[in-house]
């Protein structure tokens, strides 16, 4: 069972602001590939298109708390954790790490909360278990990894 992914990336000139830093906003994406790189890892996709009606992960919640800046050309370490699992919704903490940086060092921390949810045919959606075979994949990180 998982509880853990790493997703190592470089910062992208693209996605620096004016000031030569990352910009907020993509810390939310970055927080996005790690879980989806997190599912792929388990044999699974966010949007479940094999189930009828499909299934996917909207957010509900995500937050992030930056501690130093990123900058072009950094390497990024995102640690993702499963902080809470519930039969119908995931959160996740994820950490960044600058890895190019020396000593290497946090510069922030996200949090992400996910429902699985059923598409219906009306386009409307309704929050559904996981299915099994998914959660049995999936744990909760140790509390000690997770300070």
């Amino acid at each position: 069972m998982a509880y853990e992914f790493r997703l190592q990336r470089r910062v992208e000139f693209s996605e620096t602001d004016a000031a030569g830093i990352v910009h907020f906003s993509n810390f939310f994406r970055y927080m996005e590939a790690v879980e989806h790189a997190f599912f792929r890892s388990l044999g699974y996709s966010v949007l479940l298109r094999d189930h009828q009606p499909p299934l996917g992960f909207p957010r509900v919640a995500a937050a992030c708390e930056y501690k130093a800046p990123l900058r072009f050309e950094d390497l990024v370490e995102l640690h993702l954790l499963v902080r809470e699992k519930k039969p119908r919704s995931l959160s996740y903490l994820v950490k960044f790490t600058n890895l190019s940086a020396q000593p290497r060092r946090e510069v922030a921390r996200g949090t992400l909360t996910v429902v699985c949810v059923a598409k219906n045919a009306d386009g409307s959606f309704t929050a559904t278990p996981i299915p099994r075979d998914l959660a049995e994949k999936i744990k909760v990180a140790p509390a000690e990894l997770l300070v």
